[in-house]
């Protein structure tokens, strides 16, 4: 049984065959899924700093590397579309 690369699912151009393309951190749904995946993250350590009643102080630096994650890489976005806008005109 020989599997080909046209026959696998994701040979059609899908989102996950996308997102290594160049530009593709300008997609609005790469950005939402970004976006989502940090919501989630930042929710569990609340969560886990909740539980643990703000005993543990890894949590507030969790949080805090999250957070600072979240804005490089909103920032990064941020440029990329400033530079392409410059290219454009």
């Amino acid at each position: 049984m020989s599997s080909d690369a046209s026959t696998t699912p994701d040979a059609d151009g899908g989102f996950w065959a996308d997102i290594l393309k160049p530009g593709s951190s300008l997609q609005p749904q790469f950005i939402a899924i970004l976006d989502g995946a940090f919501v989630s993250l930042l929710a569990i350590l609340l969560a886990l700093l909740f539980l643990t009643s703000g005993q543990n102080i890894h949590f507030y630096f969790l949080i805090l590397i999250t957070l600072g994650l979240w804005a490089s890489v909103k920032w990064f976005v941020h440029e990329l579309r400033n530079a392409a806008e410059k290219k454009d005109a």
